[in-house]
């Protein structure tokens, strides 16, 4: 087993490692820590030979390889892990690149082709594949009269990750699964994907809050160690490592993808990425630590700007300026609707780990510093240094709801009638502020645009030929007809939704 094949925590950061199989079924480390792999390993020198002509799926084994030992998971398991992961998906290139302006150098990567027609689903196919391979594994050869290993999956959603992880677990033996979601703060279509899932081993809990409540909750449930060891729980945020790992193939694979259109190698490549909770954009910082020559990564946010804030000023502050409350804004792309983001603190990791320590320890302590900073008084402030190696790699932008609107527009009109989503739609003006006609910029496009409708109706009713109803899958036309299965809770309370969980485990006839 490689170190690359072993896993530590951006808050302990000691040893002993973790293997892959402890870190996918913990989710979160203790104490709050994310878990990160020993060190990032490097793609094989010819990989731009080895891999340029590999589909997704053998993509992603060779990558998948790299971080997971053999001891663990056989190649044969995991190229069977991956066919099955991506057997759901309509494209048969998973995650296709589509031109949006040649002449400038603009690109866009359709991520929406799985089954909830949501970026999520690349990764979370995957992890809910890989929950059942482990528990199968640990089970195998018990009796029914034996106590079986099982796991409580509890996550937070912002409208996508919800229902992805949703159709990755459903019906899966041995995992019950529960997603909070802020209560009519989701759209529609994302309310109706989640809820109307009534197989027995799935639970949605509508939480009178914002998503930074519901995600506290799912953290707070982690920390909880009686709770945590009495159900076992398993995380399906992009806390998860697997959910990281799963997204850097996409990087790749377009990359190569550039390289067969361009008959060239020398291409100076910048991704684009709609960002709220940051592990999207993490796993391109992964791909670039690997070898990938990503020029820059840039940060798209909404209105909710936190990241962009930080990365022109090195303090990450919960607060705008001028404003004496932390307060989410409620915009037109609501999935990124996210005061902090959880995974900007495996990038400070590394920040720290390279900048201001000696070692691994030391970098875990200036995290869990920065982190109680966070919590107590609402902002961290970096070092100069730490800033200034950042923006080596990234650059950021904050876009409004009226640049969106009008992206939609302009992209419809430059396009003959592509439509984009909202949080794609900010990745694509932030894209547009930077081409300069030497780089070729791909953005992210994380969601399908009939999964928010009212944003797109805003910018493109009266245009010809469009119509939202053309727009609509027919697999989300029959939502609204179907039952739904869902719990309000009151507000924001770790125990209100511990006693939720405990009563819909019982109703599903588990014995805890």
């Amino acid at each position: 087993m490689t170190i690359s094949q072993q896993y530590l925590s951006t808050r302990s950061s000691g040893e002993p490692y973790l293997s892959f199989e402890a870190t996918v079924l913990r989710g979160l480390a203790p104490g709050g820590g994310l878990f990160i792999p020993a060190a990032i390993p490097r793609a094989p020198s010819d990989y731009l030979t080895k891999w340029k002509d590999l589909s997704f799926q053998e993509l992603a084994f060779e990558i998948f390889s790299l971080y997971i030992s053999p001891s663990e998971i056989s190649p044969a398991e995991l190229k069977q892990l991956i066919a099955r992961s991506y057997s759901t998906f309509r494209d048969e290139t998973v995650t296709p690149l589509t031109v949006l302006d040649e002449q400038r150098k603009l690109y866009l990567l359709e991520l929406f082709h799985g089954p909830t027609y949501a970026f999520k689903d690349v990764a979370l196919q995957f992890v809910g594949n890989l929950f059942e391979f482990f528990l199968q594994r640990k089970n195998a050869g018990k009796s029914e009269n034996d106590i079986r290993d099982r796991l409580t999956v509890v996550g937070a959603t912002s409208g996508d990750t919800g229902s992805a992880a949703i159709y990755g677990l459903r019906n899966k033996k041995d995992v019950s699964i529960f997603i909070l979601h802020p209560l009519d703060k989701v759209s529609p279509i994302q309310e109706l994907q989640m809820t109307t899932v009534t197989d027995a081993n799935v639970h949605n809990f509508a939480v009178k809050g914002n998503f930074d409540d519901c995600q506290d909750i799912v953290k707070t449930l982690f920390d909880d160690i009686e709770f945590n060891q009495k159900h076992h729980l398993g995380a399906v945020n992009s806390i998860n490592w697997a959910r990281i790992l799963a997204q850097i193939t996409y990087y790749f694979y377009s990359y190569f993808t550039l390289l067969k259109k361009a008959g060239s190698e020398n291409i100076a490549v910048r991704y684009v990425v709609p960002t709220g909770n940051f592990g999207d954009i993490l796993a391109g910082f992964y791909a670039k630590r690997m070898g990938l020559p990503v020029e820059k990564l840039i940060i798209a946010t909404n209105a909710n700007d936190i990241l962009d804030r930080f990365w022109k000023s090195g303090v990450y502050e919960k607060k705008a300026p001028g404003s004496d409350v932390e307060t989410v804004k409620e915009t037109l792309s609501p999935a990124m609707d996210i005061l902090i983001s959880s995974n900007f603190e495996r990038l400070l990791w590394y920040l720290a780990r390279e900048q201001l320590s000696s070692s691994n320890e030391e970098a875990g302590q200036y995290i869990q510093k920065w982190m109680i900073e966070l919590k107590t008084s609402g902002k961290v402030i970096v070092p100069k240094q730490v800033l200034d190696a950042g923006l080596k790699e990234f650059a950021s932008n904050s876009v409004s709801d009226e640049q969106t609107v009008e992206t939609i527009k302009a992209i419809y009109d430059l396009t003959s009638g592509y439509i984009i989503d909202p949080h794609t739609s900010v990745g694509v003006t932030a894209s547009l502020r930077h081409l300069d006609g030497k780089h070729t910029y791909v953005s992210l496009s994380t969601a399908h645009p009939a999964k928010f409708g009212d944003a797109v109706d805003q910018a493109l009713q009266g245009k010809d030929a469009y119509s939202f109803d053309n727009v609509l899958p027919d697999a989300f036309k029959a939502l609204k007809n179907l039952p739904k299965k869902v719990t309000v809770i009151e507000k924001p309370d770790k125990e209100l939704v511990k006693a939720a969980i405990e009563q819909e485990l019982k109703d599903e006839g588990i014995v805890f």
